[in-house]
């Protein structure tokens, strides 16, 4: 009854956050709409006090005063992890809370230890149980909550983590009260080898055992460390523990196993549609080959020719599978730049949609910064080739994501450093369009890129001379380079007033002041980088929320 209780919890948070989507959604397109042909938008400039406290201190705010997504690293190898932000971490401990009162509430531990610890015993049990179904859920890359209630997936991934703690550590209380209630009578020895004398009692210590193995190798120091041998081992004994549970509950017919269908349900949708998406769009058709360049930075541009149309749109990212160098791991990244060229086959002249489809050529490009593991290796393999490149096999899964759509906003300001700049060009070129067509709010667009050397401009020189050529791109768009670490500065100069190049790094809040300044409608700034910019990004859009309507957007994967 409890656990149905957690799960109605649940389900009402998840309604209220599709409702407040909903709103959300529905004052965006309003914006969006009202100021086609408004050229200053002063009234949607304006910040409301009570709005603009919530923002400040309960949406945007981390734990303390500035830190969240800049990493705890004790040395260069060991990573402790990030910080949730404030709701976040009242949404965890109330959950977690919650659980904790389901599982001892209404005990009367003064009976004797037979009867309390029964009680305990299956309370615990049921609700490891029930959790699991969240847990998987959150897991999914194909989760339908993504889109309904509009939360990254780096938050899902958050509360993922947080929820398999929560099921640990309540399968362990679940097995030590087995073993205390029996040693209270028995004795510790006659309870800890009854464990091996039953299927019921193995099932159940395979489970309990997965679901502690999974806690402990899951903690940031072991999975930054040892990521590749992390995913392997995670995916097998999350297995593991399901097919533990199943025939712990199944054969005896425990009402418990009704909660673990949806689990495997949930698993077997999320892992089929990964298939799915991986075979249309890379089989058949030519699909699937890349071309990889090895680039200044220790950084490598992947460039994948699909097998069929890719409907791509800003903020989308993708996840890449290279068989030759990494056969079964993936990892996610943002797709930096679409585009369709026609590939005739000289045959026959297409004669309706169909033909005319298969005749476009998809090719998607990726920034890899290469680090350890298959990163790195591609990159080392790239550069050993003639002029750095090499054409290799490379399926990509996606596409995910692209829920952040900045066409509302008068003004926006796109914050990056390093590859992060893969998240904003997208964005810029999908604003200058907009604007040149007169399909946008938008009036002025900043990019503010952070890069450590003039050399890494080349990750996206071919995609900033096509945008830079575009059709009233000087009316619109504004770009900020600065070189943190510049040899020289004669390598710092700006080629004109619209594209502009400083040494150092950026001061955000200086920058933010100044374009709120003569600011156009509601802003949207949105950061993707390293955490310590990420973080300063946060700070100083929270310290101007009563400056004029400014919303912020974080683009992170955290693994």
């Amino acid at each position: 009854m409890l656990s149905g209780y957690l799960l109605l919890v649940l389900g009402c948070i998840s309604a209220a956050l599709v409702i407040w989507r909903l709103s959300t959604g529905l004052s965006r397109y309003i914006r969006h709409v009202s100021c086609l042909t408004n050229d200053t938008q002063t009234y949607f400039a304006r910040a409301g006090s009570k709005w603009s406290w919530f923002k400040k201190n309960v949406q945007y705010s981390p734990i303390f005063s500035k830190r969240h997504n800049r990493e705890f690293q004790l040395s260069s190898a060991i990573n402790v992890g990030t910080l949730p932000t404030r709701l976040q971490l009242v949404f965890l401990l109330g959950y977690f809370s919650t659980n904790v009162a389901f599982c001892v509430m209404g005990i009367d531990f003064s009976k004797p230890v037979g009867a309390s610890a029964t009680v305990f015993i299956n309370r615990t049990g049921t609700l490891a149980v029930a959790n699991m179904i969240p847990l998987f859920l959150m897991a999914g890359r194909n989760n339908p909550l993504l889109y309904l209630l509009g939360i990254s997936f780096d938050t899902f991934n958050l509360l993922h983590r947080w929820l398999g703690r929560i099921v640990a550590l309540e399968a362990l209380a679940h097995t030590l009260g087995y073993l205390y209630r029996t040693a209270a009578t028995k004795g510790w020895s006659v309870a800890f080898e009854g464990i091996f004398k039953s299927d019921f009692l193995i099932y159940g210590f395979v489970a309990t055992a997965s679901f502690v193995v999974i806690a402990i190798q899951a903690s940031s120091v072991f999975r930054h460390a040892f990521y590749e041998i992390f995913k392997i081992l995670h995916i097998c004994l999350a297995i593991a523990s399901v097919v533990g549970l199943y025939y712990h509950l199944g054969p005896k017919g425990f009402p418990q196993i009704k909660y673990l269908y949806p689990v495997m349900v949930l698993w077997a949708f999320d892992r089929t549609a990964r298939f799915l998406r991986v075979a249309y769009y890379n089989f058949g058709s030519g699909g699937g080959k890349a071309l990889v360049e090895a680039l200044p930075g220790g950084s490598t541009r992947v460039t994948v020719t699909m097998a069929r149309p890719w409907f791509f749109k800003p903020s989308q990212h993708a996840y890449l599978y290279f068989p030759s160098v990494s056969l079964w791991q993936s990892h996610p990244f943002s797709v930096a730049w679409s585009e369709e060229a026609d590939s005739p086959s000289g045959e026959k002249l297409p004669m309706d949609r169909r033909d005319i489809l298969a005749m476009k050529k998809t090719t998607v490009s990726f920034i890899l910064r290469g680090r350890t593991g298959m990163t790195g290796n591609l990159y080392e393999k790239a550069a050993s080739c003639i002029d750095g490149k090499m054409v290799t096999r490379c399926l990509v899964e996606g596409p995910y994501g692209g829920m952040h759509q900045m066409h509302s906003y008068g003004t926006v300001m796109l914050f990056a450093g390093g590859v992060g700049i893969t998240q904003a060009v997208p964005h810029v070129r999908d604003l200058v369009i907009a604007y040149s067509n007169g399909m946008a709010a938008t009036r002025k667009v900043i990019l503010v890129w952070t890069i450590q050397s003039p050399e890494h401009l080349e990750w996206i020189r071919p995609w900033m001379t096509e945008v830079l050529g575009m059709e009233k791109r000087r009316e619109v768009l504004r770009i900020m380079l600065f070189v943190s670490r510049p040899r020289s500065t004669k390598e710092i100069h700006s080629p004109s007033s619209t594209v502009q190049m400083f040494p150092g790094r950026p001061n955000i809040d200086t920058l933010l002041a100044r374009e709120m300044e003569d600011q156009v409608g509601h802003m949207g700034v949105s950061v993707c980088g390293p955490g310590a910019l990420s973080d300063e990004v946060r700070r100083a859009v929270r310290n101007k929320q009563y400056n004029g309507a400014i919303d912020f957007v974080e683009e992170a994967f955290s693994w």
